[in-house]
Order: C-alpha cells, then structure tokens, then sequence
C-alpha cells in the first residue's frame, strides 16, 4: 500500500499551507470571543479555489478528487487557526454543494454551482430539528404541494452558516408517516417569503462558525427547487452524512500535526527543575500518544478519499474515521493543555480554544454514539434496542 500523496495533492498540499500561513491569520483570538465569522477570510479561501475543490470545471469548479481535497483540507487545519472558518466552508461544502452536484437537475447545477464555487453564495442546510437530532427522519417540518409550488412549515435548529446563508438546503416531510421514505429536500434561496432566521446559536468552540434556527412559515418553494425527487431526500440526506463525516474532520488532522510541533518545541525550550520538561516521561509520553493518534487517524480519513475516488461507497469508513478522530482530537488537545500547563488553560496560547473546538467534532456530523450504531448495523449485528423503564410502583 503506498501511503504517499499523489503528486499533485502533494503540491496542492504544500500551497495550501503557505496560502494559510500567509492569508489566513488575523486575529483569532478577537474573533472567537465575539462569535465573529471572518467574511474576508471567507473571500480569501473562495479566491484560492477551496470552494470549488470537489466540483467539476464545467459548473465553476477545478475538478479535484476527493483525497487532494482531503490533503487541502487537512492543510488549512494545520495553516490556519480559525478552526471556524474552515468549519463553515466545510458545511458549505459537503451538506449544500455536493448534494446539488450529485442530485440537482443540470439547470440547478448550473444555476447555484458556479455561484458556490465562487463564494458569491453561501450554502447551509437545514435538517436537525428540536425534538429530530439523530433521529432525523422523524422530522415534523412538513411541505405541501400546492399547483407549482410546495408550501414548508417548520423549524430548523444547529443549522450552521444561518447567519450568513444564502442558499440553504433542507428537508422537509412530504408523506409524514412513512420515515425516510417520505422526506423531500429543497433548494431554497435567502430571500423566498415565509424563511426567517432566528437568533445567533453562542457556541462552546467553533465560535467563528455562525449557527442558528431557521423558521418556515407558509415559505412557497418552487416545484422546480426539488432535489432528486419527492420523497427521494433521504439519498441526498445521507450522501451528504457520507461526504461530511469523511472529510469535515481533515482539519482536524492538521491541527493535531501543529500542536504536536508546538508541544515538541515548548517541551525543548520550557525547564523546570533545570532540565527541558521534554525529558521528563510524563511529558514526554503524552507527547508520544498525540503523534500515535495523529498517524492511527490520517490513513483512515484517506482511506474514505481513495474509495470515493473509485466510485466505492464509503459509509462504513467515514462512521469509523468519524468516530476515532473525534475523539482522537478531544484527547490529543487535553494532553496539549497538560503539556503547556497553565499556559495552555490561557487564551493568549490559543492552546485552549483547540480543545473546544474538537469537542464539538464528537457530536457534528452525528455523535459519537451513532456512529458506533452504524457501524454496528454495517456489519450485520441485530439492531441494538432500548429497554423499556421498569414498572412503577404503586404508592
């Protein structure tokens, strides 16, 4: 097995890295505490191409395959501190572009891709629910078809880049009943009557990312706007998940790589009792556990890419790259922290915010518990069942 980059992912890679270091800076630490999504960042990133990565040329894309665009994105998370940022475009990209590109009808595509690709418009997708989180099919936003027109009544919650959205993808019950069977999803644009956005979601990482709810109320959506087919949201639903759970997560892979190479440099320079505290195995080892996680996630990420790559499916390798990174990440930033000391527990470190923005990872696109019950399913075990509560005593 070759566990080298093609070429030209490796160059991409390597551009990447310096576009982020150079272009991508700023003020992080000013951001995050405001909940301030960085629009020239955005812009910067659009004018790079990262956008348009995955999409081919004739709809405003550069065509890329899915590994050199898992290596790009693995390299803005190592070039760029503003986890956010990079979280929005990933939700941009994997729960709003691809569904257009793999479901939309060719005027669709050519209608929003190019505009997407570009960053003139910014994509969001309204699926989760108050009371339909994992459970999403269960969701009770419905859409009625009225003559050319389907008519949505719902809300919407997590939805990220509500703020800033301009074109939002989402999902609606058309035959309620009937599960998955019977969900539709919609291209709808910002300004159709009957859409409002409610109030900015204050989050504990990914701050940078704007998240809110999304309201319908009699919102009349062309007939035209339908993804896919009536009752066919499910597919893009889950096409979505697949691309999403495999790839969101590259940035996370960079940022593990760049705090290794910070706790590596600090544990050289910092002394305590006169000696580097690298030479103490306390120290040292947890150090050792970052780089051991960081070289255990990479190929299962990458593995995604190759199948994707060739027309596989790849459901059951983005819910385990999903769930081990995540958790990967969370532990690697604790044991950041505890290698800096109190420094890290200090925001001017920016050690700290590494850890709330992996935090989230555990629960985006999925959490950590569902992704086990895929797994699960995928390989042929029974499906897992909650008991009922125990009867209640009389008094």
């Amino acid at each position: 097995m070759n566990f080298e980059l093609p070429p030209e992912a490796e160059s991409l890679r390597q551009e990447v890295v310096q576009f982020a270091q150079k272009e991508l800076g700023g003020d992080v630490i000013e951001r995050d505490a405001s909940s301030t999504f960085w629009e020239d960042g955005w812009r910067k990133c659009a004018d790079f191409g990262i956008l348009g990565l995955p999409v081919p040329e004739e709809y405003g894309g550069s065509g890329t395959d899915l590994t050199t665009t898992i290596a790009a994105m693995e390299a803005l998370g190592y070039g760029c501190h503003d986890l956010g940022l990079i979280f929005a475009m990933n939700a941009h990209l994997w729960t709003n572009t691809i569904p257009i590109l793999e479901y939309g009808t060719e005027e669709q595509k050519h209608k929003y891709l190019p505009r997407l690709c570009s960053g003139e418009l910014i994509g969001a997708n309204g699926a989760s629910e108050p009371e339909a989180g994992s459970d999403v099919f269960n969701m009770t936003t419905r859409a009625d078809r009225q003559g050319d027109y389907y008519v949505l009544n719902g809300q919407k919650t997590f939805v990220s880049n509500a703020q800033v959205a301009d074109l939002i993808v989402a999902y609606a019950a058309t035959t309620p009943g009937v599960g998955q069977m019977g969900i539709t999803a919609f291209i709808i644009e910002r300004d159709t009557p009957g859409l409002s956005v409610g109030k900015p979601i204050h989050k504990m990482g990914l701050r940078t990312s704007p998240m809110g709810e999304l309201f319908f109320e009699d919102c009349k959506v062309p007939a035209a706007n339908v993804l896919a087919r009536e009752g066919g949201g499910a597919a893009c639903f889950n096409c979505s998940m697949e691309w999403e759970r495999g790839c969101i997560l590259a940035m996370h892979l960079g940022r593990m790589q760049y705090q290794i190479e910070r706790c590596v440099e600090y544990a050289r320079q910092r002394k305590q009792y006169g000696n580097p505290i690298g030479r103490y195995q306390s120290v040292a080892n947890r150090i050792v556990d970052m780089k051991v996680r960081l070289e255990a996630a990479r190929p299962l990420v990458y593995k995604i890419g190759w199948q994707k790559d060739r027309g596989q499916e790849a459901m059951l390798e983005a819910a385990i790259a999903k769930l081990f990174l995540s958790e990967a990440a969370v532990d690697s930033s604790l044991d950041a922290i505890q290698v800096f000391g109190g420094y890290g527990y200090m925001s001017e470190f920016e050690v700290e915010r590494d850890l709330r923005d992996a935090v989230g990872s555990k629960l985006y696109p999925g959490p950590v518990e569902i992704q086990r019950n895929i797994i699960a399913r995928l390989l042929g075990l029974p499906p897992s069942t909650t008991p009922p509560p125990p009867p209640r005593r009389k008094a």
